[in-house]
C-alpha cells in the first residue's frame, strides 16, 4: 500500500467500497487514513481472501464520510438523527464541526435556510458593518477627503479599530454616565405651598398651591457641557459617515439626535418656563432618551450569542405576533364592553366609561390585576373570570412558538461557532 495509486477495498455494513489510498490520506489522523499504514492489517478487521477491510457500521452514513475524503466537503444524509450522526462521526474520528453550512439545518432541526442566511449575514457584517460601505470611497484615495473619511469614521464609530477610538468611546460612556446622574438628581418642578391663590366669599376660603419652576443653574450647565460633547460626536459621525441615509435611519442615531434638544430648548425658554410647564414635561420625557446611550457599552463588549439570535427569532414570528395582537385587541374590546354593560346599572360601578372598561380588560388579560377597577355585579364577576382564563390561554399558547424558533436559531448559531473555531484551530 505504499503507492498512492493503489486501491483499497472497504466493506461497510455488507456494501463494498473501492477507492484510492491517496484519497484516504486526505485527512491524516482519522480512522480511514490509518488504513493506509503498513500495520493496518493487524490493527483492523482485514480479510486476506477478499483483500478488504470490514466495518460493521451504517453504510448510509459511510457514503457521506467517504465522499468527504473525495471532495473535502462533509454533508449529512437527509432525515438523519443528530445523535446517530455524531456517533458515526466519532467512530470514523471526524470532527462534526466540519459539516458543510448547507447541512446545518438538518442537524439543527430548523425549518428553513433563511436562518443560516440571516446568521451568516449578521456575522459577516458584525465587525465591519458600516466600514464595508467605504469601498467605493477608497477607490479614489488620491483625494484628501477619501483618505481621511474612513479613518475619522472608524475613530468615532469603531472602538476596536485603534487605541484612540477606544479612548473616545470610553470618554463617551463617561459622559453618558455623567448626564444620567444629572438627569436623576436635577429638580425640574415642585409645588410651593407658600404661593397660593385665595378666593374669599361669604362662607368660603380656598387655598390653591401653584406649581412653579425651580432652576438649578449649576446642574443645567453641567448637563449642557455633556450635551456639547454629544453634539460634537454626533456631528462628526454624521459628517464622515459614508452612507448618510443609513445613518439617519438608524434607531440609535435618531435617539442620539432627539436627546440633544432638551437642554437647548430649556436654556432658550428659561425665563418663560413658569408659564410653560407642559413644555417642561415634554422635555423631561425626551431626557429619558439619555438612558438609551448606555447601550453603547455593548460596542465595547462581545455581544453574547443569545442576544445576537434574539432579533432573528423575533423577526421570524412577526406574523404570529400580529395575529396574537389582533386576538388580544378583540378580547379587550369584547370583554371590556361586556363587563361595562354588566355593571352599567350598579350604583357603585367602577366603570365610568368604555375606555376604563377597555383598560380593565387589558390589565386582566395580561394577568397584572392592579385591583383599581373591578366588576361589582355577579354577572360581571363571571365575565371577569372568563377574561382571566382567556388571558392565560392567549399568553401561554404562543410561548412554545418563540421557544422552538429560538432553539432552532441557537442550534444553528452554535454549529457555526464550532465551525469557525475549528477553522481557526486548523
Amino acid at each position: 500500500m505504499e503507492s498512492t495509486k493503489e486501491k483499497i477495498v472497504l466493506n461497510v455494513g455488507g456494501i463494498r467500497h473501492e477507492t484510492y489510498c491517496s484519497t484516504l490520506k486526505a485527512f491524516p489522523g482519522t480512522k480511514l487514513c490509518q488504513l493506509t499504514e503498513p500495520q493496518s492489517h493487524a490493527k483492523f478487521d482485514y480479510d486476506p481472501g477478499t483483500n478488504e477491510f470490514f466495518f460493521d457500521r451504517s453504510n448510509r452514513v459511510f457514503g457521506n464520510v467517504l465522499n468527504y475524503y473525495r471532495t473535502k466537503h462533509l454533508h449529512c444524509p437527509a432525515e438523519v438523527c443528530k445523535s446517530f450522526w455524531e456517533e458515526e462521526l466519532l467512530f470514523w474520528e471526524i470532527p462534526h464541526t466540519t459539516l458543510a453550512p448547507c447541512c446545518w439545518m438538518k442537524l439543527g432541526n430548523t425549518q428553513g435556510p433563511e436562518e443560516e442566511f440571516l446568521l451568516r449575514s449578521d456575522s459577516d457584517n458584525h465587525d465591519g458593518d458600516s466600514l464595508a460601505l467605504l469601498g467605493r470611497v477608497e477607490r479614489r484615495d488620491y483625494h484628501l477627503w477619501a483618505r481621511w473619511q474612513p479613518k475619522i469614521w472608524a475613530l468615532f464609530d469603531k472602538p476596536y479599530s485603534s487605541a484612540a477610538a477606544m479612548c473616545l468611546m470610553t470618554i463617551s460612556l463617561l459622559f453618558s454616565v455623567g448626564i444620567l446622574i444629572l438627569f436623576f438628581i436635577e429638580p425640574k418642578t415642585y409645588v410651593d405651598i407658600s404661593q397660593y391663590e385665595d378666593s374669599r366669599g361669604d362662607d368660603t376660603f380656598h387655598i390653591a398651591p401653584r406649581a412653579s419652576f425651580q432652576e438649578a443653574t449649576h446642574l443645567l450647565y453641567g448637563e449642557l457641557f455633556c450635551i456639547l460633547w454629544f453634539t460634537f460626536e454626533f456631528s462628526m459621525r454624521l459628517i464622515f459617515c459614508p452612507d448618510k441615509k443609513k445613518f439617519l435611519t438608524n434607531p440609535l442615531n435618531i435617539t442620539d439626535f432627539l436627546s440633544l434638544f432638551p437642554v437647548y430648548i430649556e436654556l432658550f425658554l428659561t425665563a418663560h418656563l413658569d408659564k410653560m410647564l407642559h413644555v417642561l414635561l415634554w422635555l423631561g420625557l425626551l431626557r429619558t432618551l439619555y438612558i438609551v446611550k448606555l447601550l453603547k457599552i455593548f460596542r465595547l463588549l462581545e455581544t453574547p450569542l443569545m442576544l445576537q439570535i434574539l432579533p432573528f427569532a423575533f423577526q421570524s414570528i412577526l406574523k404570529e405576533a400580529f395575529i396574537l395582537l389582533m386576538v388580544f385587541t378583540f378580547e379587550v374590546l369584547f370583554f371590556g364592553a361586556l363587563c361595562y354593560h354588566a355593571d352599567l346599572h350598579e350604583p357603585d360601578s367602577h366603570f365610568d366609561g368604555m375606555i376604563s372598561s377597555f383598560y380593565w380588560a387589558a390589565i386582566t388579560l395580561t394577568m397584572v390585576g392592579y385591583g383599581d377597577i373591578y366588576a361589582i355585579s355577579k354577572f360581571g364577576k363571571v365575565i371577569a373570570c372568563c377574561t382571566a382564563i382567556c388571558g392565560i390561554l392567549t399568553i401561554i399558547i404562543p410561548l412554545p412558538i418563540l421557544l422552538v424558533r429560538f432553539q432552532n436559531y441557537y442550534a444553528t448559531a452554535l454549529l457555526k461557532e464550532k465551525l469557525k473555531s475549528s477553522k481557526r484551530n486548523n
